[in-house]
């Protein structure tokens, strides 16, 4: 199964990994999310799972797709074209997402540098929108590798983290506790949001 997933090659350490966790849990069944919360062992995994849930709300990914009609309407894009140009995006983030290759430490660390200097080239473009007429399309071309970042960095690496941090009878558990906060941040971001602006 091994070979038939990640092709040829030696993947003994792999196995004796996956023999190993196999050991530790002893035939355990799966925890619940209560029991996540109280056991103190996977204390860290869960603020480190909490951390990055937390910081990808705060990113600016969802502000992003909050002001990307009136940058595409502002570049001179006809509104009835704005759609395809919001596919263009979805599927930027899809292959950006599908593209990502190595380590998780190094496309969050790069990902997150170069989100952090879109967003404040986009700033200083949404600065300057009137000054010169290419301005408004260099704020597109900025929308695209924010999200383009985003898919390789943060949105590529959350769901493969809670498989790596956590063993096997805590990843269901995990994984509901991750959609839960992912969703009850949304809600409370969608909330405050629009009042901030």
């Amino acid at each position: 199964a091994v070979k038939q997933l990640w092709g040829d090659g030696d993947h003994v350490a792999e196995i004796d990994d996956m023999m190993s966790e196999q050991k530790a849990i002893h035939g355990q069944k799966a925890k619940s999310v209560w029991d996540l919360l109280r056991d103190r062992a996977v204390r860290w995994q869960l603020i480190t799972l909490f951390l990055i849930i937390s910081c990808i709300q705060l990113i600016g990914i969802n502000v992003v797709y909050f002001y990307a009609y009136s940058i595409f309407t502002k570049a001179g894009i006809p509104p009835a074209q704005i759609h395809y140009v919001s596919l263009g995006v979805g599927t930027t983030e899809i292959l950006s997402t599908v593209l990502c290759v190595t380590g998780r430490r190094t496309l969050l660390w790069k990902s997150y540098t170069v989100m952090a200097l879109a967003l404040g080239l986009l700033t200083v473009t949404l600065f300057l929108q009137d000054s010169f007429f290419w301005v408004p399309y260099c704020s597109v071309a900025l929308v695209f590798i924010f999200i383009m970042s985003f898919g390789i960095g943060p949105g590529g690496v959350v769901c493969p983290l809670i498989t790596e941090i956590f063993i096997q009878s805590y990843r269901p558990a995990a994984y509901v506790f991750n959609g839960v906060t992912n969703w009850i941040q949304l809600f409370i971001l969608g909330l405050v949001f629009p009042f901030i602006v």
